[in-house]
């Protein structure tokens, strides 16, 4: 079990982004922690330090928690092939979908368990009675009972969810509902996640959010955007000047290092080429596939300098995803099959994990630099690939699963898409986005205020100090 390290960050960065009555709702909160939470530890446990949101997630609000004077901590479990196999399936299933078709049977669970125990005796060793810990996802809840078996206050928080009950997911609550039954307190991103036998007095809700000052959200001069995407081979964009140093984390600095071959099989895309992008994990559920073979199949409908750029991290270094190569691998063979006009005009992306602050920079760049970001994900917990562009201002267009039509307000603040699987009407409101700027800077501005309003770590922060206090109360 691997112990992520991470730094303080003061309340006050945040503070002046907010209005005064949310600054004091904040501060109110932040001194409500201090007293509440003296002389305890808050562990957070997951499954990976890097590669996906609920990460990129701790980081941040463990840092504001530290800010503010709360003893947080944060635990990486550690599995082999199989069970991380199981628990894709498990995540898979959950958002109702049959995944890789394999079982959640007696063997499976008997591995989950053996793998479990592992983990568990060696958080258990460092947790302690008056201690609160927070679990993410399937992947831990085989520790809710072994911790707390200390003494300890658990509660179990699922990142992902369908609003539907289906055969898929009743297998995978079944395999899940013993597990985590024990547990004090139940967290999720939207109501309609929650399992019906769960006892609503130990549910709570709370939408997932970001942070402006991370390294992915930090504001970047156009010339900064610009020397970026030029030094990692992206986009041929001229030479201005443009700084390639960034802000990591822990609060020293970066450079962009020289990249060649982060496109696959593939040039720069040219200067003048508008991008359409989709960031996401190689993940089924992303529908990376379907994007790039909708696109392809009406390019007709887009202007001739639309390009769209599938982008991804490094399947190597994503250690709790086995099926990200494999859609990697098919994304790469059905751009293979195109006709040579149109591969020149749609590209895969796979982003350097061995420097996550780096990967971060290079992410905020091309989200900044898109004419239009897309997300046709097929199912979706929250979507915080829909929120990061909300906040720079880009127009998106999304699939209104999961948890992706509580953040974009239909022709508002965004534009969404009532069937995923429709790549026409996909492409036809990413062609009228480019058509008419004027259309688009008005959405980019109007997600930039809802991002503001209603997802950044201010609201994310008091709603756990609120988590926490109920916890120990009910105790």
């Amino acid at each position: 079990m691997q112990e992520v390290r991470i730094d303080a960050a003061p309340l006050e960065r945040l503070e002046h982004l907010l209005p005064p009555a949310r600054v004091e709702i904040l501060e109110r909160n932040a001194a409500l922690a201090r007293s509440l939470l003296a002389g305890r530890t808050i562990w957070n446990l997951n499954s990976t330090a890097q590669g996906g949101g609920v990460a990129e997630m701790l980081q941040v609000l463990l840092a504001y928690g530290r800010g503010a004077g709360v003893n947080t901590r944060w635990l990486v479990l550690e599995g082999d092939p199989e069970f991380f196999v199981i628990t894709k399936r498990m995540h898979n299933m959950l958002h109702g979908a049959r995944g890789d078709g394999g079982n959640l049977g007696p063997r499976q669970l008997g591995h989950y368990l053996e793998v479990s125990r592992t983990n568990a005796k060696v958080a258990a060793s460092m947790v302690g009675p008056d201690d609160v810990v927070l679990l993410h996802d399937p992947q831990t809840a085989g520790l809710v009972e072994p911790l707390r078996a200390t003494g300890a206050r658990v509660a179990w928080r699922c990142h992902v969810g369908s609003g539907m009950v289906t055969e898929e997911t009743e297998k995978a609550w079944g395999f899940l509902r013993s597990l985590i039954e024990p547990a004090e307190a139940f967290v999720f991103s939207r109501p309609s996640y929650v399992p019906a036998w769960l006892p609503p007095d130990r549910v709570r809700i709370i939408a997932p959010s970001i942070d402006p000052f991370s390294t992915k959200n930090a504001e970047m001069e156009p010339a900064e955007i610009g020397a970026t995407l030029r030094q990692a081979g992206l986009v041929d964009l001229p030479a201005d000047g443009g700084s390639l140093v960034f802000a990591r984390r822990q609060g020293s600095t970066g450079t962009v290092r020289a990249h060649r071959g982060l496109l696959l099989d593939d040039t720069p895309l040219p200067a003048d080429a508008r991008i359409i992008l989709q960031v996401s994990r190689w993940d089924r559920l992303k529908d990376m596939t379907g994007v790039l073979s909708g696109v392809a199949a009406n390019l007709d409908l887009l202007p001739e300098d639309a390009h769209l750029v599938l982008a991804g991290p490094d399947v190597l270094g994503v250690s709790d995803d086995p099926e990200g190569a494999a859609v990697l691998e098919t994304c790469r063979s059905l751009r293979d099959q195109l006709p040579e006009g149109a591969r020149r005009r749609i590209h895969l992306c796979c982003l350097p994990m061995d420097d996550v602050d780096e990967n971060a920079h290079l992410v905020n760049a091309l989200q900044r630099h898109a004419a239009v970001v897309v997300q046709k994900s097929l199912a979706e917990g929250f979507g915080l690939t829909v929120t990061e562009p909300m906040w720079k201002g880009r127009p998106v267009v999304a699939a209104a699963v999961g948890g992706i039509p509580d953040q974009i307000e239909d022709g508002i603040s965004g534009i969404l898409l009532r069937d995923p699987a429709d790549t026409v009407a996909l492409t036809k409101a990413v062609a009228e986005l480019l058509a008419d700027p004027a259309r688009a800077a008005a959405l980019g501005a109007a997600a930039h205020d809802r991002v503001r309003d209603y997802f950044l770590g201010d609201r994310h922060l008091v709603q756990w100090v609120q988590l926490f206090d109920g916890v120990l109360r009910a105790t």
